[in-house]
């Protein structure tokens, strides 16, 4: 099974759609998600620009993640150190953690915590970026922008 990703790739912001397999397997557990290492990417729009990751582990866990490309064009973190976790020189999909926005506040994405998913194997991590860059909490929605 696989879901089809809308995306930028790390080498590129221009958009295209790539299969990622559903089953990811993250290297090492996300910050704050105690120990989970097993996430099936579910989408939830036709366009490949919204997901669902639920842990296999544990079905109270949930979190929406977004390419961040489709939101945020000039978004291209250097991932050397990612690449080399998944163990491939392909350039991985990009994923970021959304937050969901409450009481009419915007929803948020996490730009300083990217995933990088290898397609073909399911192999993710996320990364916390170096510097002060990209934000951890930006706006989400028309004419977003990381700045």
């Amino acid at each position: 099974m696989s879901a089809t990703v809308t995306v930028g790739t790390t080498a590129t912001a221009a958009p295209g759609r790539r299969s990622v397999t559903a089953n990811l397997d993250f290297a090492e557990a996300m910050p704050g998600m105690a120990g989970l290492h097993s996430f099936e990417l579910a989408p939830l729009d036709d366009t490949g620009f919204l997901f669902a990751l639920r842990s296999t582990e544990d079905a109270g866990t949930r979190l929406f993640v977004v390419p961040p490309q489709a939101y945020f064009p000039e978004y291209a973190p250097a991932l050397s150190g990612a690449r080399h976790s998944l163990g491939t020189t392909e350039d991985p999909v990009l994923l970021v953690v959304v937050h969901p926005g409450h009481d009419g506040a915007s929803p948020t994405a996490n730009l300083l915590a990217p995933i990088a998913v290898d397609p073909s194997t399911g192999r993710a991590v996320q990364t916390v970026l170096d510097g002060d860059e990209w934000p951890l909490r930006a706006p989400l929605g028309a004419g977003s922008s990381a700045a």
